[in-house]
């Protein structure tokens, strides 16, 4: 598969996708260069390929660090372990960081690599198809607060990001399919045919064919990379990316970090910013029903799990990162595959979407 490039200056980097990507040295060591690595995983993905990492960057004397799996993990106590193994293994401003894992070991490790030593060099390497698409392009990275998610972080751009579709083939069904919410997320936000494509193969990529998921990989990238390089730190087209993320967040705070998975949340959220479009009269009917059904046939859920109130709704969307000056501002679809950040709509609207959600059965 050809490379794909984040153009940003000095700051560029390339995307390597392809299969047995891993056990190849060549990947990893023009990124290290003269400096020890410390590869940071999670003791899910560990067992499967922590030893194959390690054997191909042998020669650069890698340490490693294990750290506990899932989202309620990601916090500044853990970032706090990976500043404990750099600071007890006397790693410099030379070092390198990779992140083997999700999206959580993906922020974290980024995070860390940020704030060490006031900035050292990572290396993204997605082992789930949500990072493989999404968290591990663009240099977003943090930790969650109780109040909020990634509301503590920087932006620091990898060195690379190295993806290795084959380890997609241990990923368990729930987390494929939580990737498919990010990739579903490129056609609905401004890729209208990528969305016909997804439309024609959802059951091919939830059959795992390695073809069909190197042609969605490859294109939510491509998608990623083109929009990062336009806006690296979100002042402007870039802010699109969080289509349905707003109500995600919420849903995920409201719920407890790690009781739905990230690309759970987004599939409802990007159904509820479907159905306010809707009810803005932006998006037609006919659209708005064709965005949840594609949703829904990707397994992902459709509707809010019933604890959810909306008062608390209302009051978890309120810490969004996307809040200016008091105001909330959404992400919504004029189109299929036509986004727009705005804060130009009407509260009752938005009301009648979060209630509807919060009280089954769906009302339209």
């Amino acid at each position: 598969m050809p490379t794909l490039t984040v153009d940003l200056g000095n700051r560029s980097y390339p995307i390597l996708l392809g299969t047995a990507m891993l056990a190849k040295p060549q990947n990893f060591l023009p990124y290290i260069g003269k400096g020890r690595p410390l590869i940071v995983t999670n003791d899910r993905v560990a067992p499967h390929y922590l030893e194959t990492l390690r054997q191909a960057v042998a020669d650069c004397h890698p340490a490693s660090l294990v750290l506990p799996d899932g989202e309620s993990h990601k916090t500044l106590q853990t970032a706090g372990l990976i500043y404990d193994a750099l600071l007890e293994g006397r790693f410099g401003r030379d070092a390198v960081l990779i992140a083997l894992g999700g999206g959580v070991i993906g922020d974290l490790t980024g995070f860390a690599a940020a704030t060490y030593q006031r900035g050292i060099g990572f290396i993204q390497v997605p082992t789930t198809l949500l990072a493989q698409v999404d968290s591990s392009v663009g240099g977003k990275t943090g930790v969650n607060h109780p109040l909020g998610k990634n509301m503590i972080g920087a932006f620091h751009q990898p060195l690379a990001v190295i993806a290795d579709i084959d380890v997609l083939g241990t990923l368990p069904k729930r987390e494929l399919v939580a990737g498919l919410a990010e990739v579903i997320k490129y056609g609905l936000l401004g890729d209208a045919p990528f969305l016909d494509w997804i439309e024609h193969h959802i059951d091919a990529l939830l059959a795992l064919d390695s073809a069909a998921l190197a042609e969605a990989i490859q294109r939510s990238c491509a998608n990623k990379a083109r929009i990062v390089g336009l806006d690296e730190r979100e002042s402007g087209p870039r802010a699109l990316l969080n289509l349905g993320h707003t109500f995600a967040h919420a849903i995920e705070a409201g719920l407890g970090y790690g009781a739905w998975l990230h690309g759970e949340a987004v599939g409802a959220g990007m159904c509820m910013a479907a159905d306010l479009s809707c009810r803005l009269g932006w998006l037609s009917a006919a659209d708005r029903d064709r965005a949840i059904k594609l949703i829904e046939r990707a397994g992902l859920p459709t509707r809010l799990p019933e604890q959810l109130k909306p008062t608390d709704f209302v009051r978890l969307m309120a810490h969004d990162k996307k809040v200016l000056a008091g105001q909330l501002r959404l992400v919504l679809l004029k189109a299929i595959g036509e986004a727009v950040v705005t804060r130009d709509f009407e509260p009752s609207k938005l009301d009648e979407t979060i209630a509807s959600y919060c009280a089954p059965p769906y009302a339209a």
